[in-house]
């Protein structure tokens, strides 16, 4: 029997993805047309406040014409963002794995990938291109693209290029894709999706326009901004061997020595010669020159060496109590709401922020269980809630038991969390939950009873003023009463009594800070 001998070739980033587009979350037309509303606003949002600018952001969905699969839907997403040099438009929409985003940075994307899949699925679902207007700020020109993805090449086609004059001076950038979609299936998941992110950022200003010509409006109702998140080096404790291979090969010609103080964060000069020494190196020795098994003992060391300092938190960008309660009362305009922020932790050398944002009655929704909003470096997560670490911590079984804090279920209650990292651990590559890290799992905790223990406070405070007002009513209705039967005694007007006896009442009531019982009739 002859042996037929297999044929071996290499295939680009941009088919593979076209072979596996479910990885990227484009599996089905529903689940598409949310995907691409979602990377490319999360795009928008990142392009502004990570520069200083307070988002307004356009989001327009029109149905062009039915097919079987669905529709064929244009998707417009613009922004007032700082706006893409134009030399760099090309890969950034039409080259996967392409990004900005490949540094040690807090982002939504982190993979180069969302609104190049967009295009890529557009693309092979309708044949279009993908349409891209930017303004950078103080362009004195606005630029035109027209982009297919060459597949095979993982290269983009640039099809159409204009320029026009910017007389208004407007920055920022339009993406336009026609793409096949499902609006019907896809319209909850959408529109939550819409309003979760709104909430977390109230600062932005977001319109939105859907297939039947509703128009949704998210107006800016806080001007501040989370601290932008800065560029950072990584840490020794979640260094690998190949980042390590990496590094030293950039810095070949350097010693060893001078590579571990600059490319690490926490690494003076004597904690590097200590790591050297435990591993046996010597610390004159080319960064280059390394061999493998020097290598791996160098990131053995470093990564349990305890004498460095956990990783700097400047590299991410949390959002603070002031933004979550704003986000919190624009939503639900509860009557009570707070915001813990914890202080930053380490996981497998990699810093993280747990944040959790309470609101309580108002015109929150009654519920048989906590409403809860979570987030991962301000993304919402709609889908995999029992996967999720945020569930892990509610569990009333395992953990938190909400009689404590007084509050029985059904009530008003909303739960927010949110957490930042530059590794964020998700349980599969949908990112829609968090895995439960212990260290993570822990923040989360201490954070939810934390808020929970305020929202006690004002539980408790309340039920008292309400206990002081029935017992003031109740001694109201028998003032009359008693001044009659004091006049009686003292020869004095009863009204003249009645008045001196609510002013007293009141006085009681205004020590509790609850409003006089001036409009009772006495």
């Amino acid at each position: 029997m002859a042996v037929v001998e297999e044929s071996f070739k290499s295939i680009s980033p941009a088919e593979f993805f076209y072979k596996n587009k479910e990885i990227a979350g484009f599996s089905n037309p529903a689940r598409a047309l949310y995907q691409t509303i979602r990377e490319l606003v999360e795009n928008s949002l990142d392009a502004t406040e990570n520069h200083g600018i307070l988002p307004t952001v356009k989001v327009s969905i029109r149905e062009l014409d039915v097919v079987p699969e669905g529709a064929y839907y244009e998707v417009v997403v613009e922004d007032n963002g700082v706006g893409i040099p134009p030399k760099y438009v090309p890969q950034a929409f039409a080259q996967l794995l392409f990004s900005s985003k490949y540094v040690l940075r807090q982002s939504r994307g982190m993979f180069g990938l969302g609104a190049k899949m967009a295009v890529l699925y557009a693309q092979i679902t309708t044949g279009y291109p993908a349409e891209v207007i930017v303004a950078p700020i103080k362009s004195k020109h606005i630029y035109s693209f027209k982009l297919k993805i060459d597949i095979r090449e993982n290269k983009p086609v640039i099809l159409n290029f204009t320029t026009t004059s910017n007389i208004l001076g407007k920055h920022g950038t339009t993406v336009r894709l026609i793409t096949l979609g499902d609006w019907a299936r896809s319209k909850q998941r959408i529109y939550e999706y819409i309003k979760r992110t709104a909430i977390i950022a109230p600062y932005a200003e977001i319109l939105f326009r859907d297939p039947d010509s509703n128009y949704l409006l998210f107006e800016r109702t806080i001007d501040k901004l989370p601290p932008p998140a800065r560029e950072t080096l990584p840490h020794p404790h979640g260094v690998d061997i190949e980042t390590m291979k990496s590094i030293l090969k950039s810095l070949a010609d350097r010693p060893i020595l001078e590579s571990l103080v600059e490319s690490f964060q926490g690494i003076g000069v004597m904690t590097a010669q200590r790591i050297l020494a435990e591993a046996g190196i010597k610390q004159e020795k080319k960064s280059g020159e390394l061999t493998d098994p020097e290598v791996e003992a160098l990131v053995r060391v470093m990564r349990s060496f305890k004498d460095i300092k956990p990783p700097r938190a400047d590299h991410l960008s949390y959002l603070g109590e002031e933004i979550i309660v704003a986000g919190l009362k624009k939503a639900f305009e509860p009557e009570f709401a707070t915001a813990i922020t914890r202080k930053p932790s380490v996981f497998e050398g990699h810093a993280f922020i747990v944040e959790v944002g309470i609101a309580y009655g108002g015109k929150v929704p009654v519920v048989e269980k906590p409403l809860v909003l979570r987030y991962a470096n301000k993304i919402p997560l709609l889908y995999d809630e029992g996967s999720d670490v945020v569930f892990k911590v509610l569990d009333e079984k395992k953990g938190i038991d909400f009689k404590v804090y007084e509050i029985e279920f059904p009530s008003p209650l909303v739960i927010l969390t949110h957490i930042c990292s530059t590794k964020i651990p998700y349980r599969g590559v949908g990112k829609e939950a968090v895995a439960d890290i212990p260290e993570i799992e822990e923040e989360v905790e201490s954070a939810l009873r934390e808020a929970l223990r305020e929202l006690r406070s004002y539980i408790l405070k309340k039920r008292k003023e309400l206990e002081e007002i029935e017992k003031a009513v109740a001694i109201a209705k028998y003032i009359p009463e008693i001044a009659n039967s004091l006049s009686k005694m003292y020869k004095v007007d009863p009204q003249e009594i009645s008045v001196k006896l609510l002013e007293l009442l009141n006085s009681r009531l205004k020590s509790f800070k609850i409003p006089s019982l001036s409009s009772v009739v006495v």
